[in-house]
């Protein structure tokens, strides 16, 4: 599944292109994705101009200059590519603009979503409401962090993975954060003192920025907008590399399973 690396990879990609561009077209070839598509959508997204594209969460967020919001979530396999040529069956929707672009959103498994609702209304909106911490945000650091998970028994690695305590960490870079941060990924989360907080914070950070910067982790479906693969798969310290040597010290990383996803660690160097 993209995690917030890559939805802010492929929003960045979408803002380069389209922030100022009218819809003139919307194919739409199939009338739900996850959910029900919104009733009547082509018609509503007809002359509308994008006025700029946010990111919250997982969530891609286009302001139309109509006053509306249109919310676009890539689920597992969801992929939005410009140009080229159609993807078939698992082209769902296709978005023609007034200089020609055209964008079109792929999704074979169809566990992505899109809604539209009104700018005033977004903060409401029951994919949005009850969403954590945004760790990119400059308001985040050891004392937020420590805020959201004070008094929480569970690991630290699934803590960070809430979507309603912190959002977008998904497996991948819970994993590589972790390792930066010289946690056990077993540690329960109200274990951790201030030093442990600070390294955290800065860890996933750091993993988060220099994942984008890398355009994303491509391991199955995900590519960005322009089809080209990401590459922070090449940067991973620990991630699937099981039985493979620590690059701090050597030691064999380790596997296991939590809340149903394999978790990667160095026992040695992650206490």
């Amino acid at each position: 599944m993209p995690e917030l690396p890559e939805v802010e990879t492929a929003m960045r990609g979408l803002e380069a292109r389209l922030v100022g561009r009218t819809i003139v077209g919307v194919a739409q070839h199939r009338a739900d994705l996850r959910f029900p598509l919104p009733t009547a959508l082509p018609e509503r997204l007809f002359g509308c101009r994008i006025l700029r594209f946010d990111r919250r969460a997982k969530y891609i967020l286009a302001l139309l200059d109509n006053g509306h919001r249109l919310i676009l979530h890539l689920g597992m396999s969801g992929r939005l590519l410009f140009d080229g040529q159609g993807a078939g069956r698992h082209e769902h929707l296709t978005f023609q603009f007034d200089d020609g672009t055209v964008l079109r959103y792929v999704d074979p498994r169809r566990f992505g979503m899109l809604d539209l609702v009104a700018e005033d209304k977004l903060a409401s909106h029951p994919r949005l409401a009850d969403l954590g911490l945004e760790p990119l945000d400059p308001t985040f650091d050891a004392t937020a962090l420590k805020k959201v998970l004070q008094g929480r028994a569970s690991p630290i690695k699934v803590a960070i993975m809430n979507q309603k305590l912190i959002v977008g960490v998904g497996n991948i870079y819970a994993c590589e954060s972790l390792f930066k941060a010289k946690l056990s990924p077993l540690r329960p989360a109200d274990s951790l003192k201030a030093s442990d907080f600070r390294r955290l914070a800065q860890a996933i950070t750091t993993v988060l920025r220099a994942a984008i910067d890398a355009g994303g982790s491509s391991l199955r479906d995900y590519v960005q907008t322009d089809g080209e693969l990401g590459y922070f798969q090449h940067q991973f310290e620990v991630y699937g590399r099981a039985d493979e040597p620590c690059p701090s010290c050597e030691q064999p990383i380790r596997t296991m399973v939590q809340a149903n996803r394999s978790t990667f660690y160095c026992p040695a160097c992650q206490r």
